[in-house]
């Protein structure tokens, strides 16, 4: 049972291991929703992210002969890393099951704490059975990530946290990958305060909890598609299930995308990276239709590698038409391309670059083709660049942006 004793105890057991993440009040998404907007930043979370709570206090609730027995555990990245330095408190083998497709910077963190890493299997689910072939073998103590009433006690803290710097909180957004973060903070939050309102955010492309309790029974989903990978979770867990059912009040999904214009929203107004499953809680707050109310979304993750950021931040741009490539036909004549340029220019678009294809047509005479790819301030100027190419007889149109 998940009792509020329970809870108590594992938030006195996290805090010798965990640094405090004091709530963040966001002027932007406030002004941007009318509401008083926090954010939990467990992405400033010692190991990077939230999961160092449920896996620390599962291993203190562990007997020593469990512990010496070695631990195991399968996970995308975070808990990986929440099992290996809690193992390496205690002074126990850990050994982790992850997917193949993990960030790098996982990974290496994973083993910096000190753990055996074996890569296994695309998604989480495939990970998770080997980890439990491994256990079944050679005798290790499996920590499940998720699915385990310990896990989702130590993950649960975090709400006791948020109650006391909070107390008069009317929302939570919480990730949901596989269930663990949301069974905690909603079962500690309504133990508190019936009232509040704790709202699940799931991928879209991964909503195997909003999947499960339209069904009414955990099902599992035939696959997963998502940028989300800390929540690319095919199946909730089974033990977890009936508190998330009794004790969420709601699941939002959202798209991709939306995570990418998040991404982009953080580092800009608020300097902070919040790996994409992270992100959920943020770009649900869009969702809420409400006004007036305290809101706090709980950043769960942090840890990103560098090609993967880079990636979104490009996309990110390229979705808010800050970047944008257009393609105009010119004839192959010596000084077309500068008053192209100057028209661009004049309009204060900025080239990043330029691609120039004098094999477009047969006929190099009539025309070639200019792809130009630039930087602009959003939408609006973006429609005056084309605009000005426009009434310059260039007839822009607007391609695909590849960077």
């Amino acid at each position: 049972m998940l009792s509020l004793e329970a809870f108590e105890e594992a938030s006195e057991a996290v805090k010798s291991i965990t640094l405090e993440t004091k709530l963040i009040y966001s002027d932007f998404y406030s002004q941007r929703t009318g509401n008083k907007v926090y954010f939990k930043p467990e992405n400033m979370q010692l190991t990077g992210a939230y999961k160092l709570r449920g896996a620390y206090y599962k291993i203190s609730t562990l007997s020593p002969e469990e512990r010496a027995k070695g631990l195991i555990t399968a996970s995308a990245g975070n808990h990986a890393q929440g099992v290996a330095y809690a193992a390496k408190a205690y002074g126990a083998k850990a050994v982790i099951v992850m997917p193949t497709t993990t960030p790098l910077i996982k990974v290496n963190r994973t083993k910096s704490y000190g753990a055996e890493v074996i890569l296994h299997g695309d998604v989480y689910d495939d990970a998770c059975a080997k980890a439990l072939e491994l256990a079944q073998e050679h005798g290790y103590t499996f920590i499940h990530p998720f699915d385990d009433l310990a896990v989702a006690t130590g993950q649960g803290t975090i709400a006791m946290e948020i109650f006391k710097e909070l107390p008069l909180v009317d929302y939570i957004l919480v990730p949901i990958g596989g269930g663990g973060l949301a069974t905690g903070v909603s079962t500690l939050a309504k133990l508190l305060n019936p009232n509040i309102k704790v709202i699940g955010v799931e991928p879209e492309g991964a909503a195997c909890m909003l999947s499960s309790i339209k069904a009414g029974k955990v099902v599992s989903l035939p696959s997963v598609n998502t940028i989300a990978d800390g929540t690319a979770v095919k199946t909730p867990g089974s033990k977890i299930f009936p508190y998330v059912s009794k004790n969420l009040d709601d699941i939002i999904t959202v798209k991709d995308e939306e995570l990418v214009l998040a991404f982009l929203d953080m580092v800009e107004n608020h300097k902070m990276v919040v790996e994409n499953s992270g992100l959920l809680s943020v770009a649900a707050i869009q969702h809420l239709n409400v006004k007036g109310k305290k809101i706090v979304s709980i950043l769960s993750g942090g840890n990103m590698d560098v090609i993967t950021m880079s990636s979104v931040v490009q996309k990110g741009l390229i979705l808010r038409d800050r970047i944008f490539t257009v393609a105009v036909h010119l004839p192959d004549r010596p000084g077309t391309l500068s008053k192209v340029a100057d028209v661009v220019a004049k309009a204060n678009g900025n080239v990043i670059k330029l691609e120039h294809n004098q094999f477009f047509t047969i006929n190099r005479q009539s025309a070639v083709e200019l792809q130009i790819t630039m930087e602009a301030y959003g939408p609006e100027h973006k429609k005056q660049i084309l605009k000005r190419l426009d009434e310059e007889g260039y007839k822009p149109q607007v391609v695909r942006t590849l960077i």
